[in-house]
């Protein structure tokens, strides 16, 4: 029987992960979402797009490779409750031979409004030497499809923004 090569992945633009639950324990004294759990919202879905661009557990497993987050900027802009369903859009914005440059979008499932961004910056590390290296050539193909496929998305609103007291000289 001849194996056939795993199917080449449909790139959304953007990726879209499935609909996750915010969690009662993940509630803070202020009564909303605590800010670290944001965190785990977006990684969930980085994790689904990993993936699908073939860099995912398996790769790590099989390879001794992945990714390290070197920078990360979380903006915070509507408040999360107990029970509220989320959904999280995944842009590729750029990549080059062993880093990632991606954005995050965290939208409330059912109403559809903004919730959070987070931009990330991330390196392809050989977890043997725990020093950066090339990604291989299978994933710098998808990375050029997804690429391809996110070209005709706007930069999203909010991307390249640095921290900064407006007005301060």
């Amino acid at each position: 029987m001849l194996e056939r090569p795993d199917p080449e992945p449909a790139f959304a633009a953007p990726f879209v992960s499935p609909v996750m639950q915010v969690q009662p324990g993940w509630i803070d004294y202020n009564g909303h979402l605590n800010m670290a759990y944001y965190n785990v919202l977006f990684d969930r879905a980085v994790d689904e797009a990993y993936e699908l661009l073939g860099c995912g557990l398996a790769y790590l497993e099989a390879t001794r490779h992945s990714t390290f987050t070197a920078e990360a900027h979380i903006r915070y802009l509507r408040e999360l409750h107990a029970g509220d369903p989320v959904r999280v859009t995944f842009q590729l914005l750029d990549f080059d031979s062993k880093r990632m440059h991606y954005f995050e979008q965290l939208f409330h499932a059912a109403e559809g409004w903004l919730s959070a961004t987070s931009e990330n910056m991330v390196l392809h590390v050989d977890m043997k030497a725990k020093k950066t290296a090339p990604f291989p050539e299978a994933i710098v193909a998808r990375l050029e499809r997804m690429k391809a496929a996110h070209a005709h998305l706007p930069v999203p609103e909010g991307a390249g923004r640095r921290i900064a007291m407006l007005g301060k000289v």
